[in-house]
């Protein structure tokens, strides 16, 4: 069904122009992440895009709804208002922003929201407002990164509002010359950047923005940009394997180079270069040429902090790594950055401000064009760990004993399709998947059965806890057979009691009885047993009554904001009171608990 076309760009256009985009990102995510290649071949952009337009849909959402909500009586008040409208579009993509093209998305959004803010006298802008917004969303957007490289996102945002700002007319006229100027200089880009060439693609970034363009057009004009309106260039097309869907064009036919709205058979064939159109393990292969000894660690996150503090902060994590994304302004930034040493990172976040939403990402050794139609570049190794763990400090851990981790923000879990990339970067053929929350079991589950409909064999131990994680993993041996393994790791997670310390955010009922806002609980295998006022007795008091049924090992996990002086006290009452156990302790950085403890 055709779309009704928005005659302004007013807070209506806002709320149209992010759905369609969320569509057709959806629609185009697994192409997208299919031809990642840079900077880092980890075959996620297409996600990371999609989830960062998740979070602006979801703030344009409360905005709307807020209004009716305020009224009383849905549909009878006028809504927000056109800077309210991109003030949350722009919001929303900044807490939300995913990886580097996420991140460098989020930038463009609030340079456009910029522009349309100031106007906030208007309800609404025409064609010459949307060429500034254009404009300064690309120049916002060439600032924030501390390297710009062309052939990028980058490049197709300014070759997007240099053709806009040649546009006469409507908001219409506007977008489509933007788009039309975006889908030239995607097209371009392996011609600009030699890793592009090699992998016979153009730039995922560049493309997901072309996407995002493409439903701009649709809101002013009511439909998709088709692809007589795409930008084609002259490739030699070769035969491939990989893409089951593609078309055999003759030698010299016109390709198209990526766009949403292409057919299923176009994109087949949308990763071209001007050498001919690269197999999946032409691919994978000149990315990991170009890789050399990139960093192993992409780590991003939230951060309050002044603009003096950021200055500082972007100097040392510039000397730290590199693809180093600063966005955002008026106290609240997103930071992302690929380094190897992720905790430096997040270190010098914490001496700038307040850092929160923590992610870390280890980007592996495995090709990521596994989860498309062709076989993969290389061997997968044999059998993988894939963890999801609650804090930066155990994400090191796992890492070390040889595990994927994905970091779990706290009050955020992760989504299936979180999962899902992580099953795909640990590049295996078999996978052992520990949720390590009660809270995952389903969404782990799905993410498992998407993984084994990708021909992954997927095992998944029902842990509860990083804890229970640590005893599983603890026990894995690679060399055994998978089932074998599995049990081992099971019975050993299963073994293991888990408790945690923390405090209560507000005053409610528990097993334990009531507790008020501030008061410090003790949770044991999931259910509230002890409130107290002081951190280091409720841990104690919990320890006994853990200890009280037996065991042979007691693991401590230390969260960032626990008094360092209490894993010191419990390992003293163990040895005092509990002469046949031993301990072991671990910083889990920003894990949300204030204590972790294992018993085994």
């Amino acid at each position: 069904m055709a779309q009704v076309p928005q005659r302004f760009f007013d807070a209506l256009a806002v709320r149209t122009w992010c759905g369609l985009s969320l569509r057709a990102l959806g629609r185009a995510r697994e192409e997208i992440d299919a031809i990642n290649v840079y900077p880092v071949a980890d075959g996620d952009t297409g996600t990371n895009l999609y989830l960062t337009v998740e979070s602006a849909v979801a703030a344009v959402e409360a905005v709307f709804a807020a209004h009716e909500l305020d009224d009383g009586a849905p549909g009878t008040v006028e809504g927000p208002s056109l800077a309210e409208a991109v003030g949350a579009m722009a919001h929303g993509a900044l807490i939300g922003a995913r990886g580097n093209s996420g991140t460098i998305l989020a930038q463009l959004l609030r340079g456009m929201a910029q522009v349309l803010t100031a106007r906030s006298e208007f309800a609404h802008t025409e064609g010459p407002g949307l060429r500034l917004a254009l404009r300064n969303a690309a120049e916002s957007a060439r600032q924030a990164v501390a390297h710009p490289v062309e052939g990028t996102v980058l490049t197709v945002a300014s070759a997007a509002a240099d053709a806009a700002a040649d546009a006469e007319g409507d908001c219409a006229e506007v977008a489509r010359t933007a788009y039309e100027g975006a889908r030239a200089a995607l097209a371009a880009t392996p011609a600009q950047l030699p890793v592009l060439e090699r992998a016979g693609v153009v730039d995922a970034g560049g493309h997901g923005l072309v996407t995002v363009l493409g439903a701009l057009v649709e809101t002013f004009t009511g439909q998709a940009p088709g692809p007589g309106a795409a930008t084609v260039v002259h490739a030699r097309v070769e035969p491939h394997e990989g893409v089951a869907s593609a078309p055999s064009p003759a030698p010299g036919d016109e390709v198209l180079a990526g766009g949403c709205a292409a057919t299923e058979g176009d994109r087949g064939v949308a990763r071209v270069a001007d050498r001919g159109v690269a197999t999946v393990a032409d691919r994978g292969a000149a990315a990991e040429a170009d890789r050399g000894a990139d960093p192993a660690f992409e780590v991003i996150y939230l951060l309050e902090a002044g603009d003096a503090a950021v200055t500082r902060l972007r100097q040392r994590l510039d000397a730290l790594g590199d693809s180093l994304v600063v966005v955002g302004g008026d106290g609240l930034w997103n930071v992302h950055v690929h380094v190897d040493d992720a905790g430096a990172a997040v270190e010098a976040g914490v001496e700038a401000g307040r850092p929160h939403r923590i992610r870390i990402t280890h980007f592996g050794h495995g090709d990521a064009h596994t989860a498309g139609t062709g076989r993969p570049p290389r061997e997968r190794s044999r059998r993988a760990v894939v963890a999801v763990v609650p804090g930066e400090g155990l994400a090191g851990l796992y890492a070390e004993a040889g595990a994927t981790t994905l970091l779990a923000r706290p009050g955020e879990p992760p989504a299936s399709g979180e999962l899902v990339q992580a099953v795909r970067r640990a590049h295996a053929h078999e996978v052992v998947l520990l949720p390590n929350d009660a809270e995952l079991r389903h969404t782990a589950a799905a993410a498992a059965e998407q993984a084994r409909a990708e021909g992954v064999r997927v095992a998944l131990i029902p842990t509860r806890s990083a804890v229970q994680g640590i005893a599983a993993l603890a026990v894995h041996e690679p060399e055994r057979r998978f089932d074998e393994d599995v049990v081992a790791m099971t019975s050993a997670a299963g073994a293991t009691r888990y408790a945690e310390v923390t405090v209560a955010e507000h005053r409610s009922w528990t097993t334990a009885g009531i507790c008020q806002a501030g008061d410090v609980l003790g949770l044991i295998d999931g259910d509230v047993a002890v409130i107290g006022a002081d951190v280091t007795e409720v841990a104690a008091t919990v320890l006994d009554r853990m200890l009280s049924a037996g065991g042979e090992l007691v693991t401590l996990v230390l969260g960032d904001e626990a008094p360092g002086t209490v894993t010191e006290h419990l390992e003293a009452r163990v040895r005092e009171a509990y002469l046949a156990v031993d301990t072991v302790v671990h910083r889990g950085g920003r894990q949300g608990a204030l204590l972790l403890v294992g018993v085994e």
